[in-house]
């Protein structure tokens, strides 16, 4: 048998069209996982710098979060603070 015989195809054994459909779908998921890394990125940078400000590491240190300083979530700690004790854990 000689390759004259025989239609040539791809090393994936996929038909060309087979392998354009392939492709398509593979962007449109690499497309989706690029985007979502992208936000999640972003979101992590907003939470937590991975470069230091001008004064370094510590001054992201001293900085009271948001949840601590707020008076409800102050209580609601309170309140589980003293859950605690009553418990004896």
């Amino acid at each position: 048998m000689t390759e004259s015989n025989h239609e040539v195809g791809s090393l994936s054994g996929l038909t060309d069209q087979e392998a354009q459909e392939f492709h398509a779908l593979f962007m449109k998921g690499f497309f989706i996982f690029t985007l979502i890394a992208i936000i999640a990125h972003f979101l992590v940078w907003s939470w937590r710098p991975w470069l230091p400000g001008p004064e370094g590491y510590t001054s992201s240190l001293d900085v009271m979060p948001d949840y601590l300083a707020d008076p409800l979530a102050t209580t609601v700690l309170a309140q589980v603070s003293t859950l605690t004790t009553l418990i004896g854990a």
